[in-house]
């Protein structure tokens, strides 16, 4: 194993890139051949033949030398050198027509000790090798060893990473040892781990599936809303199965360059290769893999998806090399990534249900101190909740309960991270006057009423009117007694007679209307819009289909598939529905005035009341 980690570093080192060194080196060698020379050579000081002649009449010249047409002779300069040595300057001049020139030199006086002036071919003083060699190659060569070094970092961190790698792939990569993730830790994804638990048996025993000509399925697509647990079963398929884990997400093989994607597909499935039989997980593949059209054609994405094509089409199956791949936003795939001899196997992460909340809450809660939870009301209190979000309720409960210097977690610590989670935290420091309390009082007390008078409706769990961060000045929460797959037309006109109670005990009451019902209006009308477009529940429409949901897994946005015409007759029937079940509501408010002002005072007065305590006051008699 340990051979196999050093394997993996070297693969990750970046390539030694030819160009650069050859560039780097020729201008090392033109520096060092013309630049430093120049630099470095004694310093030649221009004058007139006069001037020559002067100082040879003075006794001033020490050497001369006739090279051509100019002569070159040195004079003490009058200053010393560290080891006190005087230090002489070297003068140029032009050559004359001086016939008496030699004679001239022979009966002059030097500064030389023997008082001669030395006028024969000059001996050219050199360096010692040692010094030469140091100041003409090893220092030009720090230096510029640094000054690369320092360009690369710089260049790396503006496009991420060295450029000198580009072809690599920064994937991590996990040892079979290292791998803890089983199917035991995922829960609520039964369906999945049965899909997915053919491939950790064809890796353990391939020969029972080579026997009868079965292939392992090259490619398996994960699908489902974010915190579902997409990356974590690919984990947990690479944990059963013992195999190396190679994980990276798409956006990875995005890259600044042409052609640098491709590299890194190629890099990436040249690895799995020699690590099979192994697992790959590409997580975010969307980003990699949208649909192809004309305006993108050729561009660096394109070239990377079909080299990501081109690699699937050309590995081995039987080697063991499983690609598994996550999104949430399938719909944008490019069909050839979906076809069958790449991507062969579509496994759907929904969220979970109860049973499957029940589960991964038990998951969570082994993490934790906590004493006797009520996993059941826990579970129906998040519905809709994902695997993600119930981590992060028992992780919030877990600091609620740190915060209040205790040291296990409850019920009502979960109880209160789900309401932090929906409405936000508590903002008790937030002034309200009593006035405006009353109203909210009353328009809380109104839904839960308007709810609790009703069949088919869900249960009140708790009323409050403490303000919330996300802007909520009270909420009423509801909480099925089991979970629901199918809603009625009565159910949801229920549900819509329900967000009309706040504002209709407002209207009862008070005789006007705030601004406090701004949601349970936009929640109304997208119920009741849906019930017309896409449930087919009213007359005029029957069951057309008026609207298609776009990216069901993000926000499931709608867009209308109508004429501007039908879109018009849309919206007088989504009319229609929500004044009816505002006008049920107000009827209810009005049958139960009475208690409506009971409960109302009752709710000021503790801020926070349960459904029990409510349900037991409204039948009081």
């Amino acid at each position: 194993m340990k051979s196999n980690k050093q394997n993996d570093n070297l693969s990750q080192s970046p390539n030694f890139n030819w160009s650069s060194f050859l560039w780097t080196l020729g201008i090392l060698l033109i520096l060092n051949s013309l630049v430093f020379p120049y630099l470095f050579r004694q310093k030649i000081i221009p004058t007139t033949y006069s001037s020559f002649i002067n100082k040879v009449d003075s006794g001033l010249i020490k050497q001369v030398n006739i090279d051509g047409k100019k002569i070159y002779f040195t004079t003490p300069d009058g200053s010393v050198d560290k080891q006190g040595k005087p230090i002489d300057a070297l003068y140029q001049t032009g050559k004359m027509n001086d016939a008496n020139l030699v004679d001239r030199l022979l009966e002059a006086e030097s500064p030389n000790e023997n008082g001669k002036i030395e006028f024969t071919e000059t001996i050219p003083r050199e360096n010692s090798p040692i010094l030469t060699f140091l100041l003409y190659w090893v220092l030009p060569g720090v230096i510029f060893y640094f000054i690369w070094k320092s360009a690369m970092k710089s260049m790396g961190g503006r496009i991420g990473g060295n450029y000198m790698s580009f072809g690599k792939n920064k994937e991590k990569i996990y040892a079979e040892d290292e791998i803890k993730t089983t199917f035991a830790d995922v829960a609520g994804q039964e369906e999945a781990k049965e899909s997915l638990s053919e491939i950790v048996d064809f890796l353990h025993n391939p020969k029972k599936y080579s026997e009868i000509g079965a292939s392992l399925p090259k490619g398996v697509l994960l699908v489902g809303p974010p915190g579902t647990g997409k990356t974590l079963i690919a984990r947990a398929v690479a944990g059963e199965a013992k195999v190396p884990f190679f994980a990276l997400s798409g956006s990875e093989f995005v890259q600044m360059f042409v052609g640098m994607g491709a590299a890194k597909v190629r890099d990436l499935f040249s690895q799995a290769n020699k690590k099979a039989p192994c697992i790959v997980f590409i997580d975010e593949i969307d980003a990699i893999g949208k649909k192809r059209d004309r305006m993108s054609s050729n561009d660096e994405r394109e070239q990377t998806l079909n080299q990501l094509l081109t690699e699937m089409d050309g590995f081995d199956g039987k080697k063991g090399v499983v690609i598994l791949a996550a999104t949430n936003r399938p719909e944008s795939l490019d069909k050839a990534l979906l076809r069958p001899g790449r991507f062969d196997r579509r496994v759907q992460m929904e969220l979970p249900d109860l049973e499957g909340r029940k589960a991964i809450l038990e998951v969570h809660l082994k993490k934790v101190k906590h004493v006797e939870i009520d996993s059941d009301l826990i579970a129906r209190a998040t519905s809709g909740a994902s695997g993600a979000e119930i981590a992060n309720i028992v992780n919030e409960a877990a600091l609620r309960a740190v915060r209040q210097n205790r040291t296990s977690v409850s019920t009502a610590d979960l109880e209160e991270s789900i309401e932090t989670v929906i409405a936000g935290a508590q903002r008790k420091g937030k002034v309200i006057s009593d006035e405006e309390k009353q109203v909210i009082a009353y328009h809380e007390i109104g839904h839960a009423m308007v709810a609790a008078m009703q069949t088919h409706s869900a249960p009140v769990h708790k009323i409050t009117i403490i303000p919330r961060t996300s802007g909520a000045l009270g909420y009423t929460m509801q909480i099925d007694s089991g979970e629901r797959n199918l809603y009625s037309k009565e159910d949801l006109e229920n549900r819509i007679a329900t967000l009309t109670g706040g504002r209709a005990a407002e209207e009862v009451i008070f005789n006007r209307i705030t601004t406090g019902a701004s949601n349970d209006i936009e929640q109304a009308t997208k119920i009741a819009r849906a019930m017309i477009t896409r449930y087919g529940m009213s007359d005029e429409f029957d069951m057309v289909a008026l609207e298609t949901v776009n990216n069901p897994y993000l926000g499931s946005d709608t867009s209308l598939t109508c004429s501007a015409n039908t879109a018009a007759q849309v919206d007088e029937v989504v009319l229609s529905i929500v004044k009816k079940a505002h006008e049920k509501a107000k009827k209810i408010i009005k049958d139960n005035e009475a208690k409506m002002h009971e409960l109302s005072k009752y709710l000021i007065e503790k801020e926070t009341i349960t459904g029990d305590e409510f349900m037991e006051i409204l039948e009081r008699k």
